[in-house]
């Protein structure tokens, strides 16, 4: 049997003026398959949001109609408060699966962005080159795809989202193939370039423990029908080592308050 939410869970968060992104009674059926219902959220403008539930929730299906890549079938998604009817160069995403062109090089994989928007290739390679660096792959421009590791293939990716300086990346289980080491270390870098760049990311993540380390607020959804069950606001330092943070006796706590929240959706 579903649980029932209490019902001060399902009201909506009430907007505020510096929202980039704002979901509105977001509803989702595949045929007959509710995958989300009434989803409502807003998200402020350079803050890093994760989407985190249990396995079938919503949280991709979610994070592709904030891109325009999914229509909801009930709801809308407002961003810059303009309805979002498809893709935009506002919002770019970071696949799972780094979604790189294998024929390409990294600078053309890269740059891709921008080419598509006709800027002379000079510019687009200048603009590439300085978002390879910053992503820690200065020496690799015109190394391909297959040549690269798994962790260096979705700094490509990353690469690529920030080129095009959209406002808002979206990001799907961005670390989730790659080793536990390279994946802590993506989570210092996310954490650098959110300081640096000020964007607004969303990310999905099945990880309690990375979605407490890296958020600002991390959304909590129920099982499917995806539902906003808990909206989170980490209250952990930030002044230490990563050590130091992750043995911190606040986010040991609020990892262990969010698997108590999330234990009624496990089978």
């Amino acid at each position: 049997m579903q649980a029932v939410l209490p019902r001060a869970w399902e009201t909506p968060v009430p907007a505020k003026p510096d929202n980039i992104v704002e979901v509105r009674g977001l509803s989702k059926f595949y045929g007959s398959f509710e995958a989300l219902k009434e989803i409502d959220l807003d998200f402020p403008r350079g803050e890093l949001i994760s989407l985190l539930g249990p396995s079938g929730c919503g949280k991709t299906t979610l994070l592709k109609m904030i891109a325009g890549l999914l229509q909801p079938t009930a709801g809308q998604v407002l961003v810059k408060g303009k309805p979002v009817t498809g893709p935009g160069p506002e919002r770019a995403f970071v696949f799972q699966d780094f979604a790189l062109m294998p024929w390409a090089t990294v600078i053309r994989n890269v740059a891709f962005g921008l080419e598509l928007r006709g800027m002379p290739k000079a510019q687009r390679h200048e603009i590439a080159r300085r978002y390879i660096a910053e992503v820690g792959l200065a020496g690799f421009e015109e190394r391909y795809p297959h040549e690269l590791s798994g962790g260096m293939r979705q700094r490509v990716g990353l690469a690529r989202a920030l080129a095009v300086d959209a406002d808002v990346l979206l990001m799907d289980e961005p670390f989730s193939a790659v080793d536990e080491q390279t994946r802590r270390k993506f989570q210092e870098d996310l954490l650098s370039l959110r300081r640096v760049q000020r964007k607004t990311f969303i990310f999905v993540t099945h990880s309690i423990e990375e979605a407490v380390y890296v958020s600002d607020r991390i959304v909590l959804l129920s099982r499917r029908p995806g539902r906003v069950s808990r909206i989170i606001e980490p209250d952990i330092p930030r002044d230490g080592t990563p050590d130091e943070i992750r043995r911190d006796r606040r986010y040991l706590d609020t990892i262990e308050d969010i698997w108590d929240g999330l234990k009624r959706f496990v089978d």
